[in-house]
């Protein structure tokens, strides 16, 4: 009995050795190296081999190493953990060397006098020339859009989450998501028909808006929805109490709460449809010339001149066009940026 007294408690089974903090930094490295040499070894000539190998050896080795010191429970942690840093890397890997391949190749042509300049007097061989009329184009069609496309799609959003009930409600929503899923040649064909051939229009920047509409609501209305639910019950409800009609409790408590999240979604249905480029070759077709006014006649776009560039064979017009490529990323890229500071600005300000 006295001898029970005095033993000490039987140490816990889940408790083992841990693994300094750069272990997996150590593995990662050990896997890099053991990768190269299998690839050396094997004659295989693919990066891409290479690199899944010791993916592979590093998932592996994580779990291995980790369970036989600190037990199977902490590996099956790491093991998830590396899984995670191994698809975020497959995922960011791509996204890198494509942004690193488009700023390599668009730096030859891209100045100022690529930007301030058309194709009006150059041939598609030559060089020279540049992206003046396009970037006109492709602002005064993305513009007409957002301006169809933001009023319809939040107040959509407004009507599915303040007002809506029943069958309409339900077909409304049915149709958003269908339209979410509309291939972008679909909304070309449609405006082509209804714009084109049954009304007699002719092509303009405007019609390539209209389709460019047509795949930007469904994202506005999505994005927009999802926000609004975000928006506690209780700021709504205190609002009412206070006997603020429910549309200005919308306008005044519900949308600026809000106002973040939905900049942020139609920012990122604009970058949906800034490099689109079927509805503009329907649409919109093409010119070298300087063209101001969307509404008649053919208008560029970047999008459009990237396909023309780079159809055309020739060493200059690849050069345009990867300097055309990087112009529309930056493009977007400022787009996000502007939004970040409006949704920073726009916020609720809260006191401490």
């Amino acid at each position: 009995m006295s001898h029970a007294l005095h033993d000490k408690p039987p140490v816990s089974s889940l408790r083992g050795a841990t693994l300094p903090k750069w272990f997996a930094w150590a593995v990662a490295a050990g896997s890099i190296a053991v990768g190269l040499g299998i690839s050396t070894a094997a004659g295989l000539n693919s990066d891409i081999q290479w690199a899944l190998i010791a993916a592979l050896l590093f998932v592996v080795g994580s779990y291995a190493i980790s369970a036989k010191v600190e037990g199977s429970r902490q590996a099956k942690d790491r093991t998830a953990t590396s899984l995670v840093w191994v698809a975020f890397i497959l995922a960011v890997v791509p996204l890198a060397s494509l942004t690193w391949e488009t700023v390599k190749q668009g730096v030859k042509v891209l100045d100022g006098f690529f930007l301030t300049h058309s194709m009006g007097v150059v041939a598609d061989s030559e060089p020279g020339g540049g992206i003046y009329h396009a970037i006109l184009g492709t602002l005064e069609q993305v513009g007409l859009a957002t301006l169809i496309s933001v009023p319809v799609g939040v107040l959509t959003a407004i009507y599915l989450v303040e007002y809506g009930r029943g069958k309409l409600a339900k077909a409304v929503t049915f149709f958003v998501d269908v339209m979410t899923g509309i291939p972008s040649i679909v909304a070309g064909l449609f405006i082509l028909s209804l714009w084109i051939l049954i009304l007699d229009m002719g092509y303009s920047g405007f019609a390539g808006s209209m389709a460019l509409s047509i795949l930007m609501i469904p994202v506005v209305v999505r994005s927009t929805e999802e926000m609004l639910k975000l928006v506690p019950n209780e700021l709504r409800e205190a609002s009412l109490a206070l006997g603020v009609p429910k549309w200005r409790t919308i306008l005044k408590v519900v949308l600026p709460t809000s106002i973040g999240g939905i900049t942020t979604g139609v920012m990122l249905a604009i970058a949906r449809i800034t490099g689109e480029t079927a509805p503009v070759l329907l649409l919109v077709w093409g010119t070298n010339f300087i063209n101001s006014n969307p509404f008649s006649d053919p208008q560029a776009s970047l999008p459009m001149y990237i396909y023309l560039q780079y159809t055309n064979g020739s060493e200059p017009a690849y050069d345009r066009a990867w300097a055309a490529a990087l112009t529309l990323i930056a493009f977007i890229m400022i787009l996000n940026l502007v939004a970040r500071g409006i949704a920073r600005w726009k916020a609720p300000k809260t006191g401490r």
